[in-house]
């Protein structure tokens, strides 16, 4: 049996227009309380490219990271709050509780779009839609899917992910 493991809380404020929900931080993200955490993982550094007069900061800084993505109105979150799983992959994720999305709408007033990094977080987008329609805001936000920017995704370049 694999362990239970708890997610991290998301990283968002009244300014986030768009959240990019991945499906759940990695082993790696895990140990080191960061979402997207793991080196070859492409999501910071697509981040930049889409962005690249924002103010990032240099690699290693998290918490300034995390700051720019809120200023440029981007939030943080993973679709499940906890499940067992070895490993990091998304096949592996076993008996997993969805987050509370009716409960962050409320922190995101500004709130127009969903990007879904990845097949496994998109598969929840019925879940999300419903979520969206309790709390009026159906047909307001968009919800969006994306290739995953983790290295298990090694079969999209880097060019092909940012496009």
């Amino acid at each position: 049996m694999n362990p239970r493991l708890q997610g991290l809380p998301p990283v968002v404020d009244a300014r986030t227009r768009v959240l990019v929900l991945g499906s759940f931080p990695g082993v790696r993200s895990l140990q080191r309380q960061q979402y997207y955490a793991h080196p070859q993982n492409q999501f910071w550094k697509i981040l930049q490219a889409l962005w690249p007069l924002a103010p990032w900061p240099a690699d290693g800084n998290y918490a300034g990271r995390c700051a720019c993505a809120l200023g440029l109105g981007l939030g943080i979150w993973a679709v499940y709050a906890a499940c067992e799983r070895e490993g990091s992959l998304d096949s592996a994720i076993r008996h997993p509780v969805l987050n509370d999305f009716p409960g962050l709408l409320g922190q995101c007033p500004q709130l127009r779009g969903i990007a879904h990094n990845g097949g496994e977080s998109y598969r929840h987008a019925r879940a999300l839609a419903q979520a969206l329609g309790q709390a009026g805001l159906e047909g307001r936000v968009q919800i969006h899917p994306l290739p995953s920017t983790s290295p298990a995704n090694a079969s999209w370049t880097f060019e092909r992910k940012l496009a």
